[in-house]
């Protein structure tokens, strides 16, 4: 039996249009688009099919439409794993398909999460850019370089690729400084995993506290801690620390190095998770296969490939 891992994408994945092909071709996917606009009391669907650009990548509405194209490519796909992922507000998305959260208690909680971000600090003050070719060490001291601001390491996506949040001319100096041979500011409308989030998180926490979580049917690896957890317990804990803390993604795909995985399979919009993957586990003993779930075309190619 084919021992797989699903993996959630996270914020800086949307794209306008995105389940749209889902929508068009599964009963079931649409059924999920409109329990998800009465569940927020407006038109998520027609965000994610629409637009426009500059509404759909704001914090508010990013994260609850990438959380339900997740859901539907999850519920598309019609398996089970041996354990899942998420990356920031994917651990949201993975918690669902686990059945640990429900599909509509999860959405309002993004919505308000990324009200919450928002909030904290006001669209145009904050930013996030990826950072590749920069080592660790050359880039923490870039960071304490750095006098416009607060900054910091916000994600460990790869052992080469680094995503740096605070605000914007903080984040354009360590750019300065730094001079990676690559970087890239992301579509994203607040600094996440950064302190600048503490006031998100504290408001956070008050509504994670008060929603009923189940033990995952499934494990779960956690951002936060990089490490596999079972109860709904565990999950509501790392959803807490998450939000001003980093997302460890590199060292939470280490931590399955041992788990005898035969593929890998990212679900919702995008593929930046399985390039991820193929870099972080270039090196491992056991190949793996990987796919992706984003519209009805890639549906059909990773149900032939992943037994």
């Amino acid at each position: 039996m084919t021992r797989t891992a699903f993996l959630f994408p996270g914020q800086g994945s949307q794209a306008v249009g995105m389940g749209r092909s889902f929508y068009d071709h599964a009963e079931a996917a649409r059924a999920l688009f409109a329990r998800a606009d009465d569940a927020l009391g407006y038109p998520i669907s027609k965000l994610c099919f629409e637009g426009p650009e500059d509404e759909l990548k704001l914090t508010r509405n990013t994260q609850p439409a990438l959380l339900l194209v997740s859901t539907a490519a999850f519920v598309l796909f019609g398996r089970e794993p041996a354990i899942a992922a998420g990356h920031s507000l994917g651990e949201y998305s993975a918690l669902v398909a686990a059945g640990s959260l429900p599909f509509e208690d999860a959405l309002r909680l993004v919505h308000k999460r990324g009200l919450y971000m928002q909030e904290a600090v006001p669209v145009g003050e904050g930013a996030m850019a990826a950072v590749l070719g920069v080592s660790h060490d050359g880039l923490v001291a870039a960071l304490a370089r750095v006098t416009s601001g607060v900054v910091q390491i916000a994600n460990w996506n790869s052992p080469e690729q680094f995503v740096i949040a605070g605000h914007k001319a903080a984040v354009e100096e360590v750019l300065a400084i730094a001079k990676p041979p690559r970087s890239v500011m992301l579509p994203v409308s607040a600094p996440f995993h950064s302190a600048l989030m503490m006031p998100a998180e504290d408001r956070l926490a008050v509504d994670l506290d008060a929603t009923a979580f189940k033990d995952p049917a499934f494990p779960i690896v956690t951002n936060v801690d990089a490490r596999i957890i079972r109860t709904g317990a565990e999950a509501r804990d790392a959803l807490k620390r998450q939000v001003s803390r980093p997302v460890l993604w590199s060292q939470s795909m280490e931590s399955l190095a041992g788990e005898s995985l035969d593929a890998f399979v990212e679900l919702g919009s995008g593929k930046v998770l399985i390039g991820l993957m193929k870099r972080i586990g270039k090196g491992w003993p056991k190949p793996f296969a990987t796919a992706n779930v984003e519209d009805m075309e890639s549906l059909a190619r990773a149900s032939a490939s992943i037994g």
